[in-house]
């Protein structure tokens, strides 16, 4: 029993003495909370001049940089007209080359064909001239020219007008009409 009293008293004295500690701990807590209260009381209410000035800079900033980007807008939407404007212009001119280009080509290809159609209707006169007559007109003409003909004569006909001409001029004829493809890719 003594041992038990003498457990309620410790734990009576413990007791006490967190509360005694607990009470202090108030006491010496309250007085800065309540000078900081004190003073949030005392302390007169002033609006901040200097924060409604540096909002209105903030604000005028802001404008003038909106109006700046309203510009810019404008001069973008501008040269995008303006791009779009040569776009269809390029357009335009490409197409007239394209007909153009294709007119050159038709006209080109009319010459080509006439060109190689007299051509042709001169060498068949050719062939069917005598030999004889016809050697004395090649050898008139310059030996690149006449190979020209020759090359498209039938072998017969071409022959019997060079065996007319003077050796030395169909020796000519002839390395020209080898030569001619000599530089020609074999691949």
């Amino acid at each position: 029993m003594a041992k038990r009293l003498r457990q309620k008293q410790v734990l009576v004295t413990v007791a006490v003495l967190l509360s005694m500690s607990g009470a202090i701990r108030i006491v010496i807590g309250m007085g800065p909370a309540m000078a900081i209260a004190q003073a949030r009381v005392e302390e007169p209410v002033v609006q901040d001049e200097t924060h409604e000035e540096d909002v209105d800079l903030v604000l005028t900033a802001m404008t003038e940089r909106e109006s700046r980007i309203n510009e810019r807008e404008l001069a973008i939407d501008d040269r995008l007209r303006a791009l779009t404007v040569a776009e269809q212009e390029l357009k335009e001119r490409l197409s007239e080359l394209e007909a153009a280009e294709q007119s050159l080509m038709a006209a080109l290809a009319l010459s080509e064909t006439a060109n190689d159609n007299d051509i042709a209707r001169l060498t068949a006169v050719y062939e069917s001239m005598k030999p004889a007559d016809a050697v004395g007109l090649f050898g008139q003409m310059a030996p690149e020219f006449s190979a020209g003909f020759l090359v498209r004569m039938r072998p017969d006909a071409a022959a019997a007008i060079m065996a007319g001409m003077e050796p030395q001029v169909a020796y000519s004829v002839s390395a020209i009409i080898a030569g001619r493809n000599a530089n020609a890719p074999v691949e």
